[in-house]
Formats: structure tokens, sequence, C-alpha cells
């Protein structure tokens, strides 16, 4: 039955983790080869104390074949210490298989789900998992074979105490139930602080990853020793648990130190009473002391056992991961022709409890452009995710060109729309790679041609080695990496382009370059824009103003700038007075809205 202990930790009954049949399952062939040739160490080891025995024997007797049962029980130690090394390096390449398999497989599951994962975990606790608990778990393969051979060992003694005389396996019986105890007190007592240390692992990696994230502002507020401070403030109860493991695993090593030496005392007494009746030979008395140590030899499964939980805990919180559900693709294709036309219907994002976006109906027309403007928290970014399926809304549907995204397949989605961000990635590999990065890889005359839209070809070449400069040796500015993330959008034909704030970080001459770019009739498709600046939403056909996550209008710039709180967006305020419209009228001029038109 499963229970739960204190902290969420399963107990003992609870052996069964998804993830970690899958990896046993996976390390199939090398876990059989590692038990095989475990369980053939542990038979060599069960074969010589009744060969030492054999020998003694004879060699007491004046018996010539003495020498050569010697001779046997020498193959026998070699076989063993061959085996034991074979066992060690299949040990070794079966948990680097399966630590990067499941590494693999929880890499594109996370992939898969998107920026939930990274929402639902954080990013610190989530590279924690995927590092530190993914090795922990890729341990389980190899130490359960382990653990069937180290079983092996103490039952097979037990059965040879049978075999040399049913009463000394009697002897030994009675206390095993005593070493039973011990190892299920481990197993219960290991799992709840496995748990505990791992969640605190992971909160530490949590704070690290924030805080290097936040460098530049920690450093500008001289808050360094408080940001220490709350980083590692988990780091005490990590030294508790950790301490506790130790403990925990002490104490059961010492009790069954206690126990151990009582039971091999019994069995050799035993077999001592027995020689006295001589129910029994010299060698088998030695054949027997070595067997009751071989039985009550709970060192080993002490830590094998130890090893288990532990990747048992691990396994659980990567279990945690691959329960949040990939996002899902259907196989339809887009309506051939399409010009992009974007629908959103009645579509509601909730987030804590609370719609962050509410009952928000929007179309962009095949070929427009719409600039989506409201306050910090309106639900901007948000609708750019819904618009690209970077998230699925909760309510409501969204369409291209006819078809509910859900419906596309993978690829054509990915094809169909592109997305430029305010902070681009630029993952590793050249800057051109960088700018090709994405479905499908455009030319190189494509790609020089994009960066030459998004005004950054001039600083590429002056780059030391071009486009083919490692993007990590290429110092970059916030604006020339936006840049990047402009050109890796460019250098693609699609139907919807979404600029989540991506002219954010040029200048102002840049960003009129680049969305005169943008907005030429040729460039095809239709485009979402998240706008902050003035510029940018005067230049669309049409703007969509959000206020706490709902439409509060929609019309060209021209119409809403009448509208103070909407000239307020953009940091001017009301014009007051009985020249409030002329000054409204001059002020829409300077901030480039032509008087004809929105473009």
């Amino acid at each position: 039955m499963t229970t739960l202990t204190e902290g969420g930790a399963r107990g003992p009954a609870a052996v069964s983790v998804p993830l970690l049949r899958s990896t046993v399952r996976h390390s199939g062939a090398r876990c059989t080869a590692l038990a095989l040739v475990s369980m053939a160490s542990t038979g060599a080891n069960l074969l010589l104390p009744v060969a030492l025995g054999r020998a003694l024997d004879l060699l007491l007797a004046g018996d010539p074949d003495g020498s050569a049962w010697v001779l046997r029980c020498a193959a026998l130690v070699l076989a063993a210490a061959a085996l034991d090394a074979v066992e060690t390096v299949l040990g070794g390449t079966t948990n680097a298989g399966a630590t990067a398999w499941l590494r693999h497989r929880l890499v594109r599951h996370v992939l898969a789900v998107g920026p939930r994962a990274g929402s639902r975990f954080g990013s610190g606790d989530l590279v924690a998992r995927l590092v530190g608990n993914a090795a922990q778990a890729g341990t389980a393969p190899a130490t359960g074979a382990a653990l069937v051979a180290a079983l092996a060992g103490p039952l097979g003694a037990v059965v040879a105490l049978a075999l040399i005389d049913p009463w000394l396996a009697v002897v030994f019986l009675i206390g095993a139930p005593l070493l039973a105890l011990v190892l299920r007190a481990l197993a219960r007592d290991s799992s709840d602080c496995s748990t505990r240390y791992q969640r605190a692992q992971g909160r530490i990696a949590g704070g690290l990853a924030e805080a290097v994230a936040g460098h530049r502002t920690i450093a500008a507020a001289g808050t360094a020793e408080r940001t220490v401070a709350r980083v590692l403030r988990p780091l005490p109860e990590l030294s508790r648990q950790g301490h506790r493991m130790w403990h925990v695993q002490g104490r059961a090593a010492a009790r069954a130190a206690t126990v151990a030496p009582l039971l091999q005392l019994a069995v050799v007494a035993g077999a001592g009473v027995l020689l006295t009746r001589q129910h029994l030979s010299v060698g088998e008395l030695l054949a027997a002391s070595r067997y009751a140590v071989l039985a009550a030899g709970v060192g080993v499964l002490v830590g094998q056992l130890s090893g288990l939980v532990r990747a048992r805990t691990a396994a659980r919180r990567l279990d945690e991961i691959r329960s949040e559900p990939a996002t899902e693709y259907g196989e339809r294709a887009l309506p051939p022709g399409g010009t992009g036309r974007l629908e959103l219907r009645s579509v509601t994002v909730r987030r804590g409890g609370r719609a962050v976006l509410d009952r928000v109906d929007l179309v962009v027309p095949g070929g427009g452009t719409v600039a989506v403007v409201g306050r910090s928290g309106a639900g901007k970014s948000l609708l750019a995710a819904v618009a690209g399926r970077l998230t699925d809304p909760d309510d409501g549907e969204v369409r291209l060109d006819g078809v509910p995204l859900p419906e596309l397949d993978r690829r054509e989605l990915r094809r169909a729309i592109v997305h430029a961000f305010e902070r681009p990635a630029l993952l590793d590999g050249s800057v051109e790679d960088t700018i090709a990065f994405g479905t499908g890889r455009p030319s190189p005359a494509r790609i020089r041609e994009a960066a030459r839209a998004a005004h950054a070809d001039g600083f590429v070449r002056r780059l030391p080695e071009g486009y083919a400069t490692p993007c990590a040796d290429a110092p970059l500015s916030g604006g020339e990496a936006q840049r990047l993330g402009l050109a890796r959008a460019f250098a693609r034909d699609c139907r919807l382009l979404v600029l989540d704030d991506a002219l954010s970080s040029l200048d102002t001459l840049t960003e009129h370059d680049i969305t005169d770019a943008l907005l030429r009739p040729t460039t095809g498709g239709s485009r979402l824009l998240i706008a902050h600046r003035v510029t940018t939403a005067a230049r669309a056909d049409t703007v969509v103003w959000l206020e706490k996550g709902r439409v509060r209008a929609v019309g060209p710039h021209m119409e809403l700038w009448h509208t103070a709180e909407y000239r307020e967006l953009f940091g001017t305020r009301a014009p007051t007075g009985k020249d409030g419209g002329a000054a409204a009228r001059d002020d829409t001029t300077a901030h480039g809205a032509p008087r004809g038109g929105g473009r």
C-alpha cells in the first residue's frame, strides 16, 4: 500500500515510480548483463567457503587432492576479482547510459511543454532536477541489479548453511527478522530525508538562477551580501537533512554491526557443538563460519538500499516534470494562398486564479499590421504568446487563416508564425547560425539580406570573423542583440510575424528604418506588434488598446489619440485649457503620426 510520510515523501511501500520503470526497461540489456556478472561474482564468493573447507579437510587428512583444491580456491579468488572489475565497468556504463537517456527524454519533454515548465518549477529548480536528480535517478538500474546480487549472497549463504546442517540455518533465521527490521527502518527514514534534501537543493538552485539573471540590479543596488544570504537561506535545512541521512545510514549500519556478529557467533557456536559431536568436519566448520559472515553481511545491503532510495526519490521529482502535459499538435495544414488572417475569439487566460486576458476578441486582417498597446500588466505579451501558440488559452479559440491553431501540424505552425522578442536568445553557434535558427535553414544570401533589413549587417561584418563569429565571443549591446533577433524573424517567409516589444532597444532612427522595411507591402503576411512607443503605434493600420486584460478600444492611432488616457500611455499628459485641441494636434504630429493617416 502506498503511504505518504511527512513532507510529501512516500513510504517504503511505494517502490514503483513510472519513470524509474521506464529507465530500467531502457537499460534492460545492460542491467541483464550486470545482474548476470553480479550473480556470477556472488556465486564465486559462495563457492569459495566450501572449496576452502574441502581443501582444509583433504590437507589435514594428507590426501594428495588437497593441492588441487587449493588451486581451485585460488581460481575462485581470481574469478571473483575479475568479475568485480567487470561489474564496476558495467555499473559505470549503465549509470552513464541511463542518465543520458533520462536527460535527453526530459529535455525534450520540457521543450515540448514550453514556457509552462519554467513557470511552474522555476529555471534554477528545473536545471537542478535535469542535472542532479537525473544523475541520481540514472543510478537506479545498476543499483537495482547490484541489490539483487547483494540479496542473493545472504540467501545463498543461508541455503549453504542448511546444506551443511539444517540446524545452522535455523540458528541464523531466528535472528534474521532483526536484520529485516533494520533495513525496513533504513528505507523509511532515508526516503523522507532524501526528499527534503533534494527539495532544499532545488530552492538553492532556483535562488542562484534568479541572482545570476539579476546580477546587474543586485550590483547597482549594493545588495550582494543580502542576496547571498537569501540564496543560501535553505542551506541549514540542506545541512540538517544531509546530516540526518548520514545519521540514518550510520544508525542502520551500527544496528546491523550489533546484530550480525551475534548471529555469526551463534552459527559458529552451533557448528562447534556439531563438530564435538562429530557431525561436522573441521573444513565444514570453516565453511559454516564463512557462510555466517556472508548471510549476516547487510553492510552491502545498507549501501545499495540507500542508493536505491535516493534514486527513487530523485525519479519522483523528475516524474513531477513529466506530469506537466506537453503541447499537443494536430495534423492539418494551412489552406494555400492564405494571407495570415489571425482571429482571437473570446480568449481568456488565467494565471493564479486571475484572468490576465478576459474574453478578448481580436482580428488581424490578412496583410495588415495591428499594434497592441496598454499599461504594464495589461496582458500584451501574453496576448502575443497566445497569438503564436506559445501558450494556450483557458477558454476561447485562436485561428490562423480559418484553422484553429491546435489543429495545425507543429512544423506547419512554426513555419507560419514567426516571433521576435525584446530579449532574443542567442544560442550556441555562430552569428549566422543564430540568424538561421528555426524550422528550415535559410540560404546564406537570405540570412545576409535579413541582417541588412534589421540593420545588423554593418556591425556583424565588423566582428572578428564576421558572420562566422561565435555568439559567445561577440560583444553585443542590447540593441545589437535585438537586431539579430529581428534578422532571425526577417529571414523567413511567414503568414504572421509577432513582434513582442522587439524594437524597444533600438534608437529612434534605426527603429524608423526597420519599421519601414517591416511595413513594406512586398513583405507579405500580417504583423502583430506589441508597442510601447508612440511612433510604432502611429504607423500601424489598427491599434488595439488593452486595459486590465480586456480590449478597451480598437481603431486607428489618430482616432485613439484624441482620448487623453490613450495619450498618457505614451507619457503625454492630457492638454488643458482652451488650446487643448490644438495642443493635442501638435502633439500628434510631434510623435510621428502624420495627419494624413496611420502610416
